[in-house]
């Protein structure tokens, strides 16, 4: 039987003829993305907004009317209400700030969620209310604090990890690679006001770790082809080590790929915005691999010299340690 290969043997891509161009489009959506975050604005979940979110499900197929829900619950003097409709046209997710004797009061807390939702079954008998969830303001902000330190520590703790293997050049490349994975991840929830909670920052972790996997990959046939072709010029030792790993790297975009997509078209709509960063993540990570991850090493001015150095102390060591055992 003949097996299947979506990437042939001995492919010759070149890469990063095109690196340059590439690398103008990357700056760019990393800078969109930003503004987009600075200008639009994360669509905060009640884990990091605080206050209540309540759920709710108009029974048949009429939409939920938002501008009639936004308008009955604004009267009741709790701010202006974050009101949207997420997964079918009859869903919707109902956010109002809590009052600050309310924050530390769980029993003012339900008083004002009942009323919320008391008001909004007067108006409208065929709602059905799924869910009430609060968070305190001081809660969610230490959520919110704590999700962008897990964030940063892991992306400086890959760094670090990758400087130590291979060589400074290679933690820069990494780090930036890692940063652009993350910025397109988050220009996206801005732009589509998709929900940011902390399912999201555990996505983001998980992009993390598979775009570090991918660009060690890359790099660990890099450094392999460094020291075996000194004086192969830059760009096209990395087209070969590239090209070389292409088949491990779609074969493994391609599995994950398998098991996300049918969750993201038919699976819960609360891991909807999980999944999605996720999904998002292999299409970035994979590009990144290839685009950012090795190119940038050309401007660093990586060589094969440190590794041939260090290789051959390690020769010399071996050598040494052998002589040593076999004295009498």
């Amino acid at each position: 039987m003949r097996l299947l290969k979506l990437i042939p043997d001995n492919t010759n891509i070149h890469f990063l003829r095109w690196r340059v161009p590439f690398y103008a489009v990357s700056m760019l959506l990393v800078v969109a993305s930003w503004t987009l975050v600075m200008v639009k604005g994360l669509n905060y979940g009640v884990d990091f907004a605080g206050g209540q979110e309540i759920t709710a499900t108009f029974v048949g197929d009429a939409e939920a009317p938002v501008a009639a829900l936004r308008e009955e619950v604004g009267k009741l003097g709790y701010g202006e209400p974050v009101i949207q409709r997420f997964g079918k046209p009859n869903e919707v997710s109902i956010r109002t700030k809590l009052p600050a004797e309310a924050e530390s009061n769980p029993g003012a807390a339900q008083a004002i969620a009942k009323k919320i939702t008391s008001t909004i079954k007067a108006a409208h008998p065929e709602v059905r209310i799924d869910g009430v969830d609060t968070v305190s303001g001081k809660v969610s902000g230490e959520f919110r604090d704590k999700a962008i330190y897990a964030l940063l520590a892991a992306m400086v703790a890959i760094s670090i990890y990758i400087w130590i293997r291979f060589e400074w050049q290679f933690g820069v490349g990494a780090l930036f690679s890692l940063f652009h994975d993350v910025s397109l991840t988050l220009g996206m929830f801005a732009l589509f006001q998709m929900e940011f909670s902390l399912q999201i920052i555990a996505a983001l972790l998980a992009l993390i770790g598979y775009s570090l996997n991918d660009t060690i990959v890359v790099y660990d046939r890099i450094r392999e082809d460094l020291k075996k072709f000194r004086k192969m010029p830059l760009p096209e030792l990395l087209d070969m080590s590239v090209n070389e790993t292409l088949a491990r790297t779609v074969m493994t975009s391609a599995s994950m790929l398998v098991a996300l997509i049918p969750l993201l078209l038919f699976g819960p709509e609360s891991l909807f915005g999980m999944v999605a960063a996720i999904t998002l993540g292999i299409f970035v990570g994979t590009y990144s691999s290839i685009y950012m991850a090795a190119p940038i090493l050309i401007w660093l001015g990586v060589s094969g010299d440190s590794f041939v150095k260090t290789e051959s102390e390690i020769d010399r060591q071996e050598r040494l340690a052998r002589e040593r055992s076999a004295r009498p």
